[in-house]
């Protein structure tokens, strides 16, 4: 396959959820790391674990670093924060994991609820009003500037580039989620595909930056954050992109739910077919599942339907494609 399945993990995970893994044919996985697990030998044990599955890593990331209050706002221990982040580079560089992610999302994902949807056949998915998102006080005790914003992300690539260059580390850099200018009095970094544009343009060229290319954040936003198939061609042409996140939303905003491909209002099979054609090489997950089930599965286990739905579109785009190339 020109794109490599892959389901999240944690060094915690059981022997049974990498076995089940294992049998729906995913060969990648995304290591989840807490700060007291980012240690060569805790990373190395990992991997000969996930080897005994024929499992490899192919990205990892810590929350607490990927979305750190402290370097996004430009903080007083931003510092001692971005350092942590570069160790986790040089750790990651030394166990030959070609990428990390960062999301300059100080709050993390906002999301006005998890609920039993219209569209979610039962299942306790996220909600989101614009309307409830946009009438939240500020999450700081003072508002931001959007040119605070991007100096601090500034002030980040100067520190961190470097290092993952010489690592050999790449960052997957995600867009804010829902992608909107502002929220709770913090502007957001990427809201739109020109704000991918600004971003790689502020690593001068370096390909320590990609990105992750979020179809659900494009399908969130609509026509507002771009083209979706033109920019699928630009930023793989680029080699910008490190990952995909495949889902989908049942409208755009103001008001979504997450839904199964299946069952949202884009063409889940047409946007396949434009990674594939575009000849995307990145790993691709379902990147965001239901709420788990008690006593069935857990995270994976809410990850395999639809990382088999997905596996299907793409073996399918791989052979239309390859038809109409013959």
């Amino acid at each position: 396959m020109s794109m490599r399945p892959q389901i999240p993990v944690a060094i915690a995970s059981p022997d049974a959820d990498l076995a089940v893994i294992r049998q729906c044919g995913i060969r990648d996985v995304s290591l989840m790391l807490k700060p007291e697990e980012i240690l060569d030998d805790a990373v190395a044990r990992m991997q000969e674990r996930l080897a005994r599955y024929e499992l490899t890593v192919s990205d990892a990331f810590c929350t607490p670093l990927q979305k750190n209050r402290s370097i996004h706002l430009g903080l007083p221990d931003r510092d001692g924060q971005i350092d942590a982040f570069n160790e986790m580079v040089r750790v990651l560089g030394r166990a030959h994991i070609p990428f990390t992610s960062i999301a300059w999302q100080p709050h993390g994902i906002l999301r006005t609820d998890w609920r039993v949807g219209r569209h979610t056949r039962g299942g306790v998915s996220m909600y989101c009003d614009q309307a409830e998102i946009l009438s939240r006080p500020n999450a700081e005790d003072r508002a931001y500037t959007e040119e605070e914003i991007w100096n601090n992300f500034q002030y980040f690539l100067d520190r961190t580039v470097p290092v993952c260059e010489e690592a050999g580390v790449r960052m997957a850099l995600h867009p804010n989620d829902p992608p909107l200018a502002c929220m709770a009095g913090i502007p957001s970094l990427i809201w739109n595909s020109d704000g991918f544009r600004r971003a790689i343009a502020a690593a001068h060229g370096s390909k320590a930056l990609g990105i992750k290319l979020c179809i659900g954040c494009w399908l969130e936003a609509g026509d507002a954050f771009g083209n979706l198939m033109a920019d699928i061609a630009e930023f793989c042409a680029d080699d910008r992109v490190l990952c995909v996140h495949f889902r989908n939303v049942d409208a755009p905003l103001p008001v979504f739910e997450e839904v199964l491909c299946e069952d949202g209002y884009a063409d889940m099979y047409a946007i396949m077919k434009q990674l594939v054609a575009c000849g995307c090489q990145a790993v691709i997950s379902i990147d965001h599942g239901f709420q788990p089930t008690e006593g069935f599965g857990g995270r994976t286990g809410t990850h395999l339907y639809p990382t088999g739905f997905m596996k299907g579109l793409l073996w399918a785009a791989e052979q239309e494609i390859g038809r109409q190339k013959a």
